[in-house]
Parts: structure tokens; C-alpha cells; sequence
């Protein structure tokens, strides 16, 4: 059996526990080491620590937070990594903690996190899905059941001074061009709220004071929320420091691509057992600037999809040149207001959209001035057919069940 080199007690904050972190930073040490070919587990709080609870209400969803986010298991170091390298890892496997067999999937409130259809969901919700081997189902959305695509939505290594320094120029930068933004342009730094691992003293305050947010993906890798991502994946990281310091969290059940609730996996704590190796020289050979990947042998088997199409002209008639975000937006809108034809509310048309192995895909970028894209919803995770038909859509919903929704924020 490989060797846990990280547990987590879930009964216990994060913030207790010396080898978990939640801010990018190189001075953050090490958690334990490794040597290239050695496979070991690494146990993961789920991505709010667990804040969120297993219950009917969400105004956990609307009260947590934000500053705290990700904690994340790590670093690790790998025995002679150096920057230029890759580190190889294989994701031998991923499943949940024996004791928490359950996730939840949220829409964040526009004033506290947002989400890529905010505007049409600017109040807090959450959906709580049970783990049931390798499916899962929720009393919140009734009628769907699926397998699951187990994967990390944050997986990266650390990145050097330069790097960092890079990052947050950027960033503030960005944020200077529209300041007073709702939700903002990117995520908050706060030092006060920055858990920095086995990092003290000196050490300690320069990293909180400096150390990046995990909430974007960035060249590193960070929070890509992949779902194809999967157990049986091998990922190339490019190394910035020595030793790599790898770190991986944010476990995800099961995810549609996009993640479009912004809390829009299947949220839960869990393990991930890995390998590592490293190819020396690697990120120069293979002009690697971003980690690539080989996606997982084992994904769930859906064969049949309704495929919604949607284009770069919003949902207020407005036109766009070419903006794959904006028809991805209106793919996933078209989907929702057909789920509820049978009975779903939007919010749960909108959490089987964030939670069930749906495909994104950007079908057009060439055709001036509207990009094209689909949204492929499998129709074999429905209890009941979804298909078009000259009977029309039968109501499976009375409306009776819908997911708990909390009062906005004061």
C-alpha cells in the first residue's frame, strides 16, 4: 500500500494543519519530500475547509468567506526537480473519504464570488449530492443520476520569485481598470486570511503579504477545473523552483465543462493517489509555457446528447464579435430554459448543468461576427425521456422539491 504522506481530519480546520495552504508563494516550505517513481496518497480537505455543510440551508453558501480559499494539500517536493524541468504526474487514482461520502454543488451570490451566469442567479444556492459508489444522485434535484468523473479542479506546482511577481502586476493592473467591479475583476489578496503551511516568522509575512490567490488558473496550472483531468490522467508541470512543490486540491466529484455555478462541481473532501518522475530539461524540449495532459481511459459511457448551440449575441439582443463566452453563455441558457419544460426550476436546470458530465465545445470562430458554441447534455442521466417529441415535454416536477435558497446579502 502507498504511504499517506498527508492526512486530514475533517473534524478539525484547516488552518490547524502545518501541510495544508491556500496562497501561491516560493518561501512556502515544503510539506514532505519525495523521490522521482514513488507513488503516494495525499488526503484533501474539500476546497472551503468545510464550511459548507451537509444540510437545507445556503447561507453557508452566501456567508463563507472567500479570502479563505483554496486549501489545498502540499507541497511536495520532488527530489532533484529544477526550474526548466517537468514533473510528471500520474493520477493513479481519486475517491472520497470514507467518513464524507457526499459533495455539494453552489452558486455563489453576485455580491460575494459571482458566477458565469450571476445575473441570472444572483443569490446564494446550493444542491448536496450523495456519493453512492461510483454514482451520485441529490434529494435537491430529483430525476438524474450519473457516474462520476472524479478528478482535481486544483492541481499545480509552485511558482518562482519572477513568476509571482509577474502575477501580481498583472492582475492589479487589471483590477485598476475597473476597481469598484461587482464581482470583481479578480480575487482579493488578504494577508490576514492567508494559511501559509509549516512558513513562520519572516518567511511567514512576506508570503501572505505577497502570495497569490488560488482562484485562477494560471501557467503553472492552479484551479483549471478540468474535468477530463481524471484518475488515469498524466499531467506535465512546468517546474519554476527546485523541488517542483506540488500541491493538489479542490476534489471534485463530478463537473460539467465550464464548471458554469462557479461552486459548480460536485465539491468534496477526499484522497489522490499519485506518481511523480521528471523530464529533465523538459519545458525547453517541448516549448511547454502551460502543463499538458493525457486525458483518463476511464470516463463515464454516455452515448446520446441534445446538443444546444448558442451564439455571441447575448441574452439582451446585444452583438459580439466573435466572443466564445459569450455563446457558451447562451448554449447553457438555451439548455435551462428547456430543462424546465419538465418541471425543473432554473436553478436546478443550472446545477445538472454545472454537476453532470456535459461537453462544452467552441464550434465556430471564424464566421464574422458570431462565434458558435454547444452545450452536449447527455440525455441517458435522466430518469425519464427529455428527447423532443409531438406529445410535447411531460412534466416530471411539480415544483415542490427545489434547491434551498438564502436571502441575499445586506
Amino acid at each position: 500500500m502507498p504511504d499517506t504522506l498527508i492526512k486530514v481530519d475533517l473534524s478539525q480546520s484547516p488552518t490547524l494543519n502545518e501541510n495544508i495552504h491556500n496562497r501561491w508563494h516560493p518561501d512556502i516550505p515544503m510539506a514532505c519530500w519525495v523521490n522521482p517513481g514513488d507513488d503516494f496518497v495525499l488526503e484533501t480537505f474539500d476546497w472551503t475547509g468545510g464550511f459548507i455543510k451537509n444540510n437545507d440551508s445556503a447561507d453557508d453558501v452566501r456567508d463563507i468567506d472567500l479570502t479563505t480559499v483554496h486549501y489545498l494539500s502540499g507541497p511536495v517536493g520532488v527530489k532533484g526537480a529544477e526550474p526548466g524541468d517537468l514533473l510528471i504526474v500520474d493520477l493513479l487514482d481519486i475517491g472520497a473519504k470514507p467518513d464524507s461520502l457526499w459533495g455539494f454543488n453552489g452558486f455563489f451570490s453576485k455580491k460575494n464570488g459571482g458566477g458565469f451566469l450571476t445575473d441570472h442567479f444572483p443569490q446564494a444556492q446550493k444542491s448536496i449530492w450523495d456519493i453512492e459508489g461510483l454514482y451520485t444522485r441529490s434529494r435537491h434535484v430529483p430525476g438524474v443520476s450519473f457516474a462520476g468523473l472524479i478528478h482535481p479542479g486544483l492541481i499545480g506546482c509552485l511558482p518562482d520569485q519572477k513568476m509571482l511577481d509577474m502575477w501580481n502586476k498583472r492582475e492589479s493592473d487589471f483590477v485598476a481598470t475597473d476597481p469598484k467591479r461587482v464581482p470583481p475583476l479578480c480575487a482579493d489578496n488578504n494577508p490576514t486570511t492567508a494559511h501559509l503551511g509549516k512558513a513562520t516568522g519572516a518567511a511567514r509575512a512576506k508570503a501572505a503579504a505577497e502570495g497569490a490567490r488560488t482562484v485562477p488558473p494560471r501557467e503553472h496550472g492552479g484551479n483549471c477545473d478540468i474535468k477530463d483531468l481524471s484518475r488515469g490522467s498524466k499531467i506535465y508541470f512546468p517546474v519554476y523552483v527546485d523541488g517542483a512543490g506540488l500541491s493538489v486540491g479542490d476534489l471534485h466529484f463530478s463537473q460539467g465543462d465550464g464548471e458554469i455555478t462557479f461552486c459548480g462541481a460536485i465539491e468534496m473532501a477526499g484522497w489522490v493517489h499519485m506518481r511523480v518522475s521528471l523530464l529533465k530539461g523538459g519545458m525547453a524540449k517541448y516549448g511547454i509555457k502551460n502543463p499538458i495532459f493525457k486525458p483518463s481511459p476511464i470516463t463515464p459511457t454516455y452515448n446520446d446528447y441534445l446538443i444546444f448551440e448558442g451564439i455571441s449575441v447575448d441574452e439582451y439582443g446585444k452583438q459580439h464579435y466573435l466572443d466564445v463566452h459569450v455563446a457558451y453563455r447562451q448554449a447553457c441558457l438555451n439548455a435551462i430554459e428547456y430543462l424546465k419544460k419538465f418541471g425543473y426550476s432554473a436553478a436546478q436546470a443550472h446545477s445538472i448543468l454545472g454537476t453532470a458530465p456535459v461537453q462544452g465545445h467552441i464550434s465556430g470562430v471564424v464566421d464574422i461576427p458570431n462565434a458558435c458554441a454547444t452545450l452536449w447534455l447527455p440525455t441517458q442521466i435522466f430518469d425519464f425521456d427529455i428527447n423532443p417529441c409531438a406529445a410535447g415535454p411531460t412534466k416530471f416536477l411539480d415544483g415542490s422539491i427545489d434547491m434551498p435558497l438564502s436571502p441575499d446579502l445586506v
